[in-house]
């Protein structure tokens, strides 16, 4: 059953840890944590989704013990709440978090962190009920999106304002004929909340977009890898004090993360057999077929995509999920832009202020994913073009 009142309070908690007030009593027992154990093996914090993959695979197929780094088995959190406690805690100091997330923590609670390589691109999508069959259809109705800082949140918003809709925020009163109401719901949340039509859509990462089409409960109605070309969803967030203080330990990390995605893009079959389930690990509790739909889907889903026009841009040859490390600084500045145009909840009066090109170059550290991506065969190795440097292409 779709739980509104549980996402509220986590929402509420979270706005607590990203406050310079909130977090401060968590970075002092992460301060505490780090002087008791300097050496500290790689504790990975992690959320059942599609995103977590290459630090579940580095795990998995021993890519941190090859290093020669010590490195626990990887911590199941169950929520952006709980992930973001153990993290600035000192719980885990190695995440997958959702880009606009990271601006939050770093500018908007002081967070000493920093973004070390993307985790992965595309991999979410715009699910809706089955007799909604265009953006306008959304009107007078409710969408849910799993965070207000996520790119799923910009994205959103992005196509409602394209097709004459307002986002707007209502928790009580209905929205409008030409408003599209927007909340927070825990993405596991979401196909039993539409199943339910307590909810008209939801935009999530995988694999709850599969979900619904494998339980017949919706339908994909827009990529959001065919609306911004590429775009990263999570990307991998460090204690900038292992950054600095432990570089060759945090170089090995990255390592391990790169040949990680590398190695998911050779063989993702077996990259969602061992997500499942099934796999050893057990890292997540979807069903490995469910997962390969994600990761290994069949050709002629395409054509079906295509024809139903949840992908618009063929000549873009996105993938469904993807894998390439590199946080390039365009994306960085872009997404602030539109963070500065996007409607959240809370207070969020730091975003105004914050100039794109300094976040791109104060909130990302390059260096070790750079060094990975030249020991892994370049950045054509990843389906990139040579050098670091793109240009952002979101076509709404």
């Amino acid at each position: 059953m779709c739980q509104l009142p549980m996402s509220r309070r986590e929402w509420l908690k979270l706005a607590s840890l990203f406050s310079v007030a909130g977090a401060a009593p968590l970075l002092k027992s992460f301060d505490a944590r780090a002087a008791a154990d300097p050496n500290a093996p790689v504790r990975i914090g992690y959320l059942p989704i599609t995103d977590a993959t290459p630090l579940l695979v580095a795990h998995n197929n021993g890519y941190f013990d090859a290093a020669g780094i010590q490195a626990e088995k990887p911590t199941l959190l169950r929520s952006w709440a709980q992930l973001v406690e153990a993290f600035l805690s000192g719980q885990v100091n190695v995440v997958h978090l959702l880009s606009p997330m990271t601006v939050w923590a770093r500018y908007g609670s002081k967070a000493p962190a920093k973004v070390v390589a993307w985790n992965h691109v595309n991999g979410s999508a715009l699910t809706v009920a089955p007799d909604v069959d265009s953006l306008a259809d959304l009107g007078g109705k409710t969408v849910a999106v799993p965070f207000w800082y996520s790119v799923h949140n910009v994205v959103l918003q992005d196509m409602l304002r394209a097709q004459g809709l307002t986002p707007v925020l209502k928790r009580v009163s209905a929205p409008g004929p030409k408003e599209v109401n927007l909340i927070v719901m825990p993405p596991s949340d979401m196909p039993p909340a539409l199943a339910a039509r307590q909810i008209a859509g939801y935009i999530v990462a995988e694999p709850f977009n599969a979900a619904a089409e494998q339980l017949n409960v919706g339908k994909v109605l827009r990529f959001t890898g065919d609306v911004w070309r590429n775009h990263a969803c999570c990307v991998i967030f460090m204690h900038e004090q292992d950054l600095t203080q432990r570089a060759a330990w945090s170089q090995k990390v990255v390592d391990a993360i790169v040949k990680a995605q590398l190695w998911t893009r050779a063989h993702p079959e077996d990259a969602a057999k061992l997500l499942s389930k099934e796999g050893a690990n057990h890292y997540t509790p979807h069903a490995s077929q469910l997962l390969a739909r994600v990761l290994a889907p069949q050709a002629e889903d395409q054509s079906r995509y295509l024809g139903d026009r949840a992908i618009r841009h063929a000549d873009w040859h996105s993938k469904r999920i993807d894998f390439q490390p590199y946080p390039y600084p365009s994306y960085t500045e872009e997404l602030v832009r539109r963070l500065k145009a996007t409607q959240v909840d809370g207070a969020n009066g730091f975003i105004a202020s914050l100039d794109p090109a300094h976040v791109a170059a104060d909130l990302v550290d390059d260096r070790f994913v750079k060094k990975s991506i030249e020991a892994a065969g370049g950045m054509a190795a990843f389906g990139q073009s040579a050098g670091y440097a793109r240009t952002e292409t979101i076509l709404v």
